[in-house]
């Protein structure tokens, strides 16, 4: 009814929905610039890998010295190690998505000439075919052994308080694999290495780990969805007041003529399918 339109000044009603607006484009806003953030950290990420992943291999002292800790710009940097695994210390890690199921990570402590120990990733394996447990993990070589490996930083101890069966870890975290492996003073604790090559090769390995996806993300197309969510909120406030106006202008007009303004419904749309049966029956006499 017009008495709706009337209940309270237009002016009032109008700037309610201008606020509304502006609400919205402000919550927009914000939700655009996190995407933006998103977008400027993964970025940065992928820079990272470039530069870094296949880099020349350099002595893990260059990187990390002694008593220090990884720097998280040499993320993913190569390093070349000598020394021998210490392969009665091998420890699993569990519930690692590869593969398409919750397969495992082969983590063996490895003793460089100088005495420091880096906790090395040489990839993983499946799940056994009738036991969780893998069926079989390749041993890694004896010996005296050159490994390129590239560094990631040293994952936190899981926030859900899970733990791990003995031989087992639910994390990458060297503090965790200290305390199974008595290595508390000698193993570096800020970061582990993740295999690349061994020399002499073994056999057999655990499956590698794959590269770092490269893929940029959606958060850029998402920052610039919002910036039109907040536009197209303005645009449908401007289209309500500009059909309100409209009306008011035809209920002015009707009372000008001495006509009680009308209410207005939405157009009823009509069934095509039953009038042209309607108009088959009429000439058809019946």
């Amino acid at each position: 009814m017009s008495g709706r339109r009337d209940a309270a000044p237009a002016a009032v009603r109008w700037t309610a929905y201008v606020a509304v607006a502006i609400v919205f484009a402000i919550a927009c806003g914000f939700l655009s610039n996190w995407q933006f953030t998103r977008n400027a950290d993964r970025s940065a990420q992928l820079e990272l890998v470039d530069r870094n992943y296949d880099a020349d291999p350099v002595p893990l002292a260059e990187v990390i010295p002694e008593g220090g800790a990884l720097d998280p710009a040499d993320e993913w940097r190569p390093v070349a190690l000598e020394g021998e695994y210490l392969a009665g210390q091998q420890l699993l890690v569990r519930n690692r998505p590869h593969g398409g199921t919750a397969a495992f990570e082969v983590l063996v402590p490895f003793r460089l000439d100088d005495g420091r120990v880096l906790l090395i990733d040489r990839g993983w394996v499946r799940p056994g075919e009738s036991q969780p447990l893998p069926d079989t993990v390749p041993a890694p070589p004896e010996g005296e052994v050159t490994v390129i490996a590239r560094l990631r930083p040293a994952e936190a101890v899981p926030a859900s308080g899970r733990s791990a069966p003995d031989g087992q870890v639910p994390s990458i975290t060297p503090g965790l694999v200290a305390a199974q492996t008595g290595l508390d003073g000698a193993l570096e604790r800020s970061a582990y290495g993740v295999m690349v090559t061994e020399d002499p090769a073994p056999a057999t390995r655990p499956e590698a780990l794959t590269a770092p996806s490269d893929d940029p993300g959606p958060y850029l197309s998402y920052a610039i969805q919002w910036i039109l969510f907040a536009v197209m909120g303005f645009v449908f406030i401007g289209y309500v007041i500009r059909t309100e106006r409209r009306h008011r202008r035809e209920d002015a007009e009707d009372r000008a003529k001495g006509v009680e303004p009308r209410e207005r419904k939405p157009a009823r749309r009509t069934d095509r399918d039953m009038e042209e049966e309607d108009s088959i029956l009429d000439g058809a006499g019946r």
